[in-house]
Parts: structure tokens; sequence; C-alpha cells
């Protein structure tokens, strides 16, 4: 049975894109970065795969042999977002950005939601999650306002103390915001933030929901599942696409649980046509936080697993190993950035230190893992499977 395996390294980019001064990252490079700001990573696994092969990382040589395919893929969507990122890894490219706000929403939608959830809001305004819930939280506790923010990605995030405004409400209240953002409004994401505690001691919980809107058009998912295959998605993958083609799911608790329960669905010999697995931790802890250091040690921690991975594969399994975005920790900025993401491509079945060069879209990927599950083309993509079939 073949199986497709694509494991999404959250914001592990490789170097701005050409187009990056239009997002205001210039210089990005989250791989090239970090090794350079660290003065080198361990990484001998991803080495191995020909992970230096794609582009110059500092202090990371490529290798003669290069035991996976490699290359790097160029986002074709607007936008640097991870719903963005994925939707066009299945096959989906976004022709207009979903919308940003970095003045906060409208006032009159504001009004709207208020009247509708019958609670006032606190708020509004671009902000960090963590500091936002101690700035405002003391106030939160007292009028039972839900706390209102956004950030440079295209989401609207409500937070909210679990003893103040029980969990079961504030989904509804996200539901109810996902329901009115449409249109000019319709941002990829509504996010329950709900947190516990006391006065300049708020936490967040790991009752997080995500509340996506729906791929607007067929996806790899899509139409592997309508072909009578099956989908497991590990991690946010189900919010991404809103639960579409998508057969079961599984959460996870970090980067190491994911790759856990993502080896362990690999070795049950499952029906699964397709796993796809995202690693959050890169992105949501270290990333946005400017934690270069705590970066380099989740790269490190996971080519650590590499070898659990590769050796839970079988004959006909194809891995693809790639990105979303960047969200380079040694900037200024600790927004995305517009980069490359690398591709990793391995199998037993499959040649290997194929040099891919630079695809014109993350669909390329999409179209590939099509073509070796034997379903018809996506709309978007060019596959490189040929390119990699062993005659």
């Amino acid at each position: 049975m073949k199986r497709v395996i694509i494991i999404v390294m959250d914001s592990v980019g490789i170097g701005e894109m050409p187009d990056s001064w239009e997002y205001g990252d210039q210089g990005s490079n989250t791989l090239g970065n970090i090794s350079r700001k660290l003065g080198g990573l361990r990484l001998p696994n991803l080495q191995g795969l020909g992970l230096a092969n794609i582009a110059p990382i500092p202090y990371l040589e490529a290798v003669n042999h290069a035991q996976a395919n490699y290359g790097k893929m160029a986002e074709k969507s607007k936008g640097k977002d991870t719903t963005t990122g994925h939707w066009e890894i299945a096959g989906l490219i976004l022709e207009q950005a979903f919308p940003t706000f970095p003045h906060g929403f409208p006032p009159d939608f504001i009004s709207k939601l208020e009247n509708k959830i019958g609670r006032g809001v606190l708020g509004n305004e671009v902000a960090s999650g963590t500091e936002i819930i101690q700035r405002l939280g003391d106030e939160h506790v007292r009028t039972g306002k839900p706390i209102v923010y956004t950030s440079a990605d295209s989401v609207f995030q409500i937070a909210a103390h679990e003893e103040v405004i029980p969990l079961e409400e504030l989904m509804s209240i996200c539901r109810t915001a996902r329901a009115m953002l449409d249109g000019d409004l319709r941002v990829a994401r509504v996010i329950a933030r709900p947190f516990i505690g006391q006065t300049g001691n708020y936490k967040r919980t790991a009752n997080r929901q995500d509340f996506s809107v729906e791929p607007h058009r067929e996806t790899l998912l899509d139409k592997l599942t309508a072909n009578g295959g099956k989908v497991m998605a590990v991690g946010k993958i189900y919010d991404i696409f809103a639960g579409k083609g998508i057969s079961e799911s599984v959460t996870i608790r970090n980067n190491m649980d994911g790759l856990d329960k993502t080896i362990n669905i690999l070795q049950e010999k499952s029906q699964f046509d397709l796993i796809f697995t995202n690693l959050v931790d890169f992105d949501m802890i270290y990333g946005h936080r400017n934690n270069i250091s705590g970066y380099a040690r989740a790269l490190e921690e996971f080519d650590s697993r590499l070898p659990d991975i590769i050796g839970a594969l079988q004959e006909e399994d194809m891995l693809f190993i790639t990105a979303d975005h960047g969200c380079d920790p040694t900037t200024p900025s600790t927004d995305h950035s517009r980069e490359y993401v690398p591709l990793l491509v391995y199998g037993q079945g499959l040649k290997k230190g194929v040099n891919l060069g630079i695809r014109s879209t993350f669909a390329d990927l999409g179209a590939t893992a099509a073509e070796y599950l034997g379903l018809e083309p996506l709309s978007n993509g060019q596959s490189f499977y040929q390119e990699i079939k062993e005659v």
C-alpha cells in the first residue's frame, strides 16, 4: 500500500523570497540566521538527507551523497500565514491574501459582536497574547468582558479566564465571531485563548481552539477522500483545513508528542493513505518570541528523531519534510517571514540525491503526492514524481 507522509516544520524557512521586501522581510532566513547567530546547528540527520544542499547554511556543509531528494519551494499565494502555506501545499493557491487588521477591527463590527454575545469586549488591538492578558486580565475578571486582539497574522483572538467565562461559552462566542467575520473581514482563523491565574500571574491553558475558514476549493485532502482514501491529521492540521477532507485526527501537546503519534501511526501499518503532521512549537513557542536558542534546540530535537521516523517507514512510503513559511527569531520582528521553505523527499523506492531546484509553488508537493497516490492531477502544481521515481 502506498502512503504519503507530510511533516511540516512550522515556520522553518530557508531564506528570503524575491518579494520579501513587500512584506518587510528583507534579510530573513530562519535556518541560516539561527545557525550564523549561534555558530552552527547540530543537524546530522537533516544534513545527511540534504538540507545544506538546498541553500547555504552557515557552519553546515552540503553532502556528496544526499539520502533524500532536495530543493526549496516558493510561495505563490499572497501572504505568509499558516493557513495559506498549508492550503498551498495541498494544492490551493490564494490570489488574495487573508485580511489583517493592524489598527484593530472596525468599531461597527465590534459593536455588533457585543450585541450578539451580550457582553462588551476589551482590547481590540494588535498585541502579544501573553502580554495583553497580564495588562487587561484584572479588568476582564472584574467586568466579565472578553479580551479581543489580533496580530500581524489574519486572526481574531478572544481571551477569557476560564473561571470568568466558562470554556463552553468562550467557544460559543468564537463560533459567533467566526460566522460574522466574512467578506472583507474574512480572517483565516478565530482563536479561543482561555487562561487561568491571578493578578500578575495569568497563564494561558492548553484549551486553545481554532475556528478556521473552510478551504473554498478542492485540496489534495478532498480529492483523496472523495476517491475512497483516508487522511490522518496530526496536530493543528484539522483546524487549518476546518476538518475538510480529513478522516481522523489527533491533537498533540508539543513537537515530540506529535512525532511520537506520527511514528505510532506509521508502525500500526494503518490504512491511512496520507498522514499530515504539523509541528507548531518552532513557530508558536520560539519564532514568535524571538527565542533563538530555543528554536535551535527544537531543530536539534527534531533532527534526533529522524532515525525513528525513517525506521518506521514501509517500503512504499513517501516522506516529505517541509515548512509553511518562515519566522526568523533573529530579526526585530516577531511576525512570520516571507521565505522559501525546504523540501526533502525520502522513500526506500525513490531515487536519492536528486536536486529538485527551486519549485515555483508549494503546490508542487501536493501534485507529486497526488500522482504517487494514483489521483487525477490537482488544479495547481507540477508533479516531480517522475524525476525521483526509481526506474
